[in-house]
Formats: structure tokens, sequence, C-alpha cells
């Protein structure tokens, strides 16, 4: 099965979350219409995933309505906002704390990069060097007195713990097939912020079982969260959807598009005589 192809027999509920920080591009268009298609006559929904408080912008929201609109695709309204999920991500955490399953961590950006230095070598993910577990050593009367002098500490899963649970998952992928989740590939992730907020990986898991996401259709960039994901849904009891990770769009250079690659904006090209019908021919959805 290519990519191209919708599974026609199959009404699928599936989602495009974009984040309002910047103008959509030609990489968004092909992830919201490969979403569109393979939802297979089904339901495509939006969701508005704005949890970065700091560049998350209301014109941008409205430039991404914009943009959709104008490639041909419609939605069900009224259109979900991470940021108005705040109570569930708060009751989820709270849960896995109460099972044990967080840790505090108080530790910056700065002195992580600092330990693994020191260290000399420190075991590697798909996203980098892990998390070394500094924090995960704490005694519970440090914890404490941190506590009680107000430090903001971010919440890490104890991945050994929670995977522990669950050992034996498995996951399914339309293009590379089932899936034996390894969740240690990216080790003990933040789930919840020092701000309070909840991550991506907890936010994006809790928003697909309420919409009832039947297909996550998304790039291969997030391959590797879908091992933690998947164990996520098992530690909090949520529905398991299929995945489709799709090719990702790059530049001439070979480099994944980005927001602050303007020329290569929607808009831009919108404004420069594209027409709908060009952007489907060149992506070859």
């Amino acid at each position: 099965m290519t990519e191209s192809q919708a599974t026609a027999a199959t009404r699928e509920t599936t989602r495009f979350a974009p984040s309002p920080s910047g103008r959509l591009h030609l990489g968004h268009a092909y992830a919201a219409l490969f979403a569109a298609r393979a939802a297979g006559g089904g339901r495509f929904l939006l969701r508005i995933e704005d949890l970065d408080r700091v560049r998350a912008r209301p014109a941008f929201e409205a430039a991404i309505f914009e943009d959709l609109a104008w490639l041909g695709l419609d939605w069900p309204l009224p259109v979900l906002r991470q940021s108005e999920r705040g109570v569930a991500y708060a009751a989820a955490l709270e849960r896995l704390k109460a099972e044990g399953l967080l840790y505090p961590c108080f530790c910056t950006r700065a002195q992580i990069r600092q330990e693994i230095t020191a260290a000399g070598q420190a075991p590697h993910g798909p996203e980098g060097p892990l998390y070394p577990g500094t924090c995960r050593r704490l005694a519970p009367h440090d914890i404490e007195r941190r506590l009680e002098r107000a430090e903001q500490p971010a919440w890490r899963l104890d991945l050994a713990r929670a995977h522990g649970r669950h050992p034996n998952l498995t996951w399914f992928d339309r293009d590379a097939g089932q899936q034996e989740a390894r969740p240690e590939i990216l080790g003990d992730v933040v789930l919840g912020r020092k701000d309070g907020g909840a991550s991506y990986h907890l936010a994006v898991v809790l928003d697909d079982a309420f919409q009832g996401v039947s297909l996550v259709t998304r790039g291969r960039d997030l391959f590797a969260a879908s091992h933690l994901h998947r164990l996520l849904q098992a530690l909090l009891d949520l529905p398991v959807p299929e995945w489709w990770h799709h090719r990702l769009i790059e530049d001439v250079q070979g480099q994944r598009l980005a927001k602050r690659n303007a020329a290569l904006s929607l808009k831009h090209l919108r404004e420069s005589g594209w027409t709908t019908a060009r952007v489907w021919e060149t992506l070859k959805v």
C-alpha cells in the first residue's frame, strides 16, 4: 500500500494538529491533505496545539484556517484547542503521580548537559542524549525540602517502572507494519512541564483518545514517539489507534521544511500565483 492510497473501505477519524506559531508551509499542506485522504470518507478533524504559551498567536491560528480552506479542506466545529484541556491533562498527571510512575525533576537544561559531559558518555535516543536520571535518585527528604522552597519541578515518567507494568505492548503502522513498543528509546521523558502544563507526549495521547481518533497520521520524524505513546495509552487505559507515518517534505538542500522559511509558506505561494491544484500536483498526495 502506497502513501497516496486512501483506505476507502474503512471510515477513519483522523486529525491534523498544527501549532499556531508560524505560517503553514508545503510540509504542513502534505500532512493535512494526507490526513484528510486517509480518513477514507470518515472524519477529518482540525486540532490547534497551542501549548506553547510564548509562541502561539491568534493571528497564526486564523492563518491556519485560511490556508486549509484554500487547500479545499473542511472540518467539523468546534475546533479543539489544547489550551482548553488543562483540567484533563492535570487529572492524568495526578493519576500517574498517585501510581508512583512520575518523579519530580528540578534539573535545568544546562545542568543536564553538564552531567552528561562530566559522565563522558550517555545513552542516546532518536532525539539525542537521554536524561541521565539525576532527580530519579533524589532522596524523599531532598524532594520535600526543595518543594518547600517553592522550587518548581518538571514531572518525568519513571520509564523502567512504567514499562515494567506493560512490557509486551505492540502497535501497528500502516507503512512499517506491526511494531513491538520500545519506549525505552526515549528514556524518562517530561510529561508535566515546570510551568504546570502538559508536555506534547501526554497532551497528544489524551487528545487523540478524547476525539476518537482511530488513525494517527503524522511524519516519520515522530515514529519513535509512537513507542512511548503506546505505553501512555496502556498506563491511562486509553483506546489504541493505528498509526500511519508518512514521508517528510524537504527543501532543495534535503532539509525538512521549517516555519522560518517564509518563501515556502502557503501564503507566499498563494500570493505568487500558485493554485490549489498545483499544490496537490506538487505534493503528489
